[in-house]
C-alpha cells in the first residue's frame, strides 16, 4: 500500500510534518489489523502488510476496506489537520506467487493499477496487470527524456463568445509526440507525470511555450487573444511558481493580460488561506485567473468571493446532459447566475451540439468551448483562424 499524494504534503509542509504523518498512519494501520498480522514500512510512504491467517481472498479484501476507511479520518499534526487516502494492491499465495519476492512484486503491480484506476481503492493482482506495469514503466522511462528530446508540443482550443462567435482566447493543451506510439494525449501520461513529479517541469515548459507562441502570433499582426494554461497542484504549491510566471512573460516579451492561468477547485481549496495570498500575488502581476472544472470540487462560496478570480469554467459533465437531464440544466443555470453575480465570466466546457449552444445562450452564458466550435489544433491552424478575424459560428 502507498499513500496518495504524500509527496505533495512533504513538499508543501516539510519533511518533519511528513514524518509525523507517517507515524500517525502507521499507528492507524496497526489498529486496523489483527495481532497475527504484520505491518511493515518498506520506505518512503510505502507499507507492506502480511496476513498469514486468511481462509480466502475475500478476507484480505475486508482488511483492505477496513484500512481505507480507517485512514479517512483526519490526522492532526501540530496545527495541521491532514487527510490522506491510500492505494492498496493485494496478492495471494500460492495463486500469485510462491515466494515473498514474487508476492510483493505482484502486490506492488496491483497497487499501481489501483492508483491508475482512481486511487483510494484496492485491487487484486491479475496476470494482465504485469503487461500494463511494463507498459507504464516504458512510458515513464521515455517521459523522463521527452522534454530534452523536444517531443512535447502544444495544441490550442479556441473559446468563443456565445453572442458574437468571436474567439476570445485559446487554451494551450500539451501533447506528447512519442517516438514509437505516435501522438499521445494527456490522459495517457499525466498520471505518470504527477506520480514522478515530472509534471512541474512539464508545466513550466507549457507556460514558456504558450507565452512564446502568443508573442509570435502578435508579432505576425494576428488578432490579439489571450492564451490560457492549466496549472497542476504541484506547480501551484511551488514557492517559485510566481517567479516562473513572471520569467515566462519576460522571456516572451508578453504583456500579462495575454495570459490566463486555470486552476481546479480542488487545487484552490486544498490550502484555502494560503491560496488567497498566492492568487493575490499572481493578480498583482496582471495575469487573468480562472477556476477550471467548476462544479466538480468542493468550493466554499465565502472563499470564492475572496479569490481574485476572473472566470469560472463550467465542467463539461454538466454541459453534456443539459438537454436530457433537468438536474444538470438547473446546475448550469445556477452557476451562470452565480458567476454573473460575482462578476465572473462563465465559460462552458465540452460544448458539442446546437441544442447545448441554444440553452447556454438563453441562460446568458458568456463563452463556450468544445468540438462544436473547434477541436484542439496546431499553432498554424490557430493562426489561420485568427487571420480570418477570429470568428466561429455559434449556430450552424
Amino acid at each position: 500500500m502507498d499513500l496518495d499524494g504524500f509527496k505533495r504534503i512533504n513538499d508543501s509542509l516539510g519533511h518533519a510534518i511528513g514524518d509525523k504523518l507517517l507515524q500517525s498512519v502507521a499507528a492507524c494501520l496497526a489498529a486496523c489489523v489483527r495481532k497475527s498480522d504484520t505491518v511493515s514500512r518498506q520506505g518512503g510512504d510505502e507499507f507492506v502488510i502480511l496476513l498469514p491467517e486468511v481462509a480466502q481472498a475475500a478476507d484480505a479484501a475486508v482488511s483492505a476496506a477496513k484500512i481505507i476507511t480507517g485512514l479517512m479520518r483526519a490526522h492532526t499534526i501540530g496545527a495541521n489537520r491532514l487527510r490522506v487516502t491510500v492505494s492498496i494492491g493485494l496478492s495471494t499465495y500460492p495463486d500469485n506467487g510462491e515466494d515473498a519476492e514474487t508476492l510483493i512484486k505482484n502486490a506492488d503491480t496491483a497497487m499501481y493499477h489501483a492508483k491508475q484506476c482512481r486511487r483510494d481503492n484496492y485491487q487484486f493482482f491479475k496476470p494482465d496487470m504485469s503487461l500494463q506495469a511494463v507498459e507504464r514503466q516504458s512510458l515513464e522511462g521515455h517521459l523522463r527524456y521527452a522534454l530534452e528530446r523536444q517531443e512535447l508540443l502544444l495544441h490550442y482550443q479556441p473559446k468563443v463568445n456565445l453572442k458574437t462567435g468571436a474567439i476570445t482566447s485559446v487554451e494551450a493543451l500539451v501533447r506528447w509526440q512519442h517516438p514509437e506510439r505516435g501522438l499521445l494525449l494527456p490522459g495517457q501520461f499525466r498520471t505518470i507525470a504527477e506520480d514522478t513529479g515530472m509534471i512541474v517541469a512539464m508545466g513550466q515548459w507549457v507556460l514558456r511555450e504558450a507565452c512564446r507562441q502568443t508573442r509570435e502570433w502578435l508579432d505576425a499582426g494576428l488578432l490579439a487573444v489571450p492564451v490560457s494554461v492549466n496549472v497542476s497542484s504541484l506547480e501551484f504549491q511551488s514557492e517559485q511558481f510566481s517567479e516562473g510566471v513572471q520569467g515566462a512573460l519576460k522571456n516572451a516579451c508578453l504583456e500579462p493580460r495575454y495570459l490566463e492561468l486555470e486552476l481546479t477547485e480542488t487545487v484552490l481549496m486544498r490550502h484555502a488561506e494560503s491560496t488567497v495570498h498566492a492568487l493575490g500575488q499572481l493578480k498583482a502581476i496582471g495575469v487573468r485567473l480562472a477556476v477550471d472544472d467548476f462544479g466538480t470540487g468542493y468550493s466554499s462560496l465565502s472563499y470564492l468571493t475572496r479569490f481574485p478570480i476572473d472566470a469560472l469554467r463550467l465542467d463539461q459533465s454538466f454541459v453534456h446532459d443539459i438537454s436530457a437531464s433537468s438536474d444538470d440544466a438547473i446546475v448550469v443555470s445556477a452557476v451562470i447566475s452565480m458567476g454573473k453575480s460575482l462578476k465572473h465570466r462563465v465559460i462552458a466546457e465540452g460544448v458539442e451540439t446546437p441544442e447545448q449552444v441554444s440553452f447556454l445562450q438563453a441562460q446568458g452564458c458568456d463563452e463556450g468551448q468544445g468540438y462544436y466550435f473547434s477541436q484542439p489544433v496546431g499553432a498554424q491552424q490557430v493562426a489561420k483562424l485568427l487571420e480570418t478575424g477570429g470568428s466561429l459560428s455559434v449556430l450552424r
